[in-house]
């Protein structure tokens, strides 16, 4: 069973303005079958010199024989992308059917109690209103993040097609999650304009995203190839900052918080879709650690003393830039928490990511000091946590979570 341990305006325009910017992206050439001749692993730049191309775009053409499973690689590998079997890495097979018996809209949900909670000048605390408004601008883009992450950069790098399925249902799930959150924002009547440019007015949730997006611009550029111990290491450690300091870490105090709320029979609608959301990001969350330390048994060469330092180090600074902004979205106690208790949840989940990927723990003897959020992640119930409508919407099968 899986539980939830598995788991200041600017004055000048935001860095965030400039983090993502439009690139064109050459496309892999097609499959190679035995009428085509392999073509050089080489390509043009735009001064007339010539640089590798990435194994994941050069596989296709590198040979004609069929593929089989031995010879598949997480990264680097030299099969056809375009082969999806036979397979090699079933659990990332087995992870993307589960995720798509998991589809869920967010217009199923009923938001009728929340848009009159909402409306009523006595239906929340001005605390309440404050931790949802900063919830919802930290999310808003977040996901965004996220699936441009996948699309314009790690897909591009990752050579086993099974791999790559799940991130294309990632991606789609990330733009789910988008969706979820403006249609909160639609139905409440809010200031979209507000909403949508918190990640760049808001300090603590700013913070949190310019850490990230120098992991997305580094795999995202046209001229980053994998294949060396210095590449190879960059794009591991973007892959530990999406999985386990993003949605393993940064996306927490957010749910905790709205799922609180739910709880005392508040904001039930917004509730019960970040409950589908928590799910998601958990599969998302094992998922990447799952690619994580099949990486490492591929290439144990990347993981040096230096470099899990290196690790170290972001997970110490992600635990306090998301102590911060619970320090921002909670100046006050709210909803029986207070920013203090959320020090040592972090350092647990911290802990719990640390470990997963072979690191030691960072904060020995922290205990998890939500154990009611387990319930959260166990929705193979008649019913889910806030009475509001059947929430094992599955689209297809019985799901195990085993």
């Amino acid at each position: 069973m899986l539980t939830w341990d598995e788991e200041v305006k600017p004055s000048s325009p935001s860095p965030l303005a400039s983090g993502l910017p439009n690139r064109s992206m050459e496309l892999p050439p097609l499959s190679a079958t035995p009428a085509m001749q392999p073509v050089a692993a080489t390509r043009t730049l735009n001064d007339g010199a010539t640089a590798p191309v990435a194994p994941a775009a050069s596989a296709a053409a590198s040979s004609t024989r069929r593929v089989t499973a031995a010879d598949k690689r997480i990264i680097n590998g030299q099969t056809d992308v375009n082969q999806l079997v036979p397979f090699k890495y079933k659990w990332a097979w087995e992870k993307y059917l589960a995720t798509c018996a998991n589809h869920w809209m967010p217009q199923e949900v009923n938001m009728t109690r929340d848009i009159a909670l909402w409306k009523d000048p006595n239906g929340l605390t001005d605390d309440e209103r404050r931790l949802i408004m900063r919830n919802l601008g930290f999310f808003v883009t977040a996901d965004s993040l996220a699936a441009n992450n996948i699309v314009l950069g790690t897909y591009r790098h990752i050579t086993a097609p099974e791999c790559r399925q799940f991130l294309l249902r990632q991606a789609f799930e990330e733009a789910i999650h988008t969706h979820a959150y403006q249609y909160i924002v639609e139905s409440l009547g809010l200031d979209e304009g507000e909403i949508f440019n918190a990640y760049h007015e808001v300090k603590s949730i700013r913070d949190k995203d310019e850490f990230l997006i120098p992991f997305i611009d580094a795999i995202m550029d046209p001229n980053f190839h994998t294949g060396t111990l210095q590449t190879d290491q960059t794009l591991l450690k973007s892959l530990i900052v999406f999985a386990c300091l993003m949605e393993g870490l940064f996306f927490y105090v957010g749910f905790t918080q709205i799922l609180a709320l739910g709880r005392q029979n508040k904001m039930t609608g917004a509730a019960e879709q970040y409950q589908y959301i928590l799910r998601d990001e958990s599969m998302h969350c094992n998922f990447g650690i799952d690619l994580i330390n099949q990486i490492k048994l591929e290439n144990p060469q990347l993981w040096t003393a230096e470099f899990k330092e290196e690790i170290k180090a972001l997970f110490m600074q992600a635990v306090e830039l998301e102590y911060r902004y619970a320090e921002d979205t909670m100046p006050r106690g709210v909803l029986g928490l207070n920013a203090s208790m959320f020090k040592g949840y972090l350092r647990y989940i911290a802990n719990r990511r640390a470990t997963q990927i072979g690191l030691e723990a960072l904060f020995p003897n922290e205990e998890n000091p939500f154990p009611w959020m387990s319930e959260m992640i166990d929705l193979k119930k008649e019913r889910n946590f806030f009475e509001t409508r059947v929430i094992e919407y599955q689209s297809g099968g019985a799901l195990s979570w085993d």
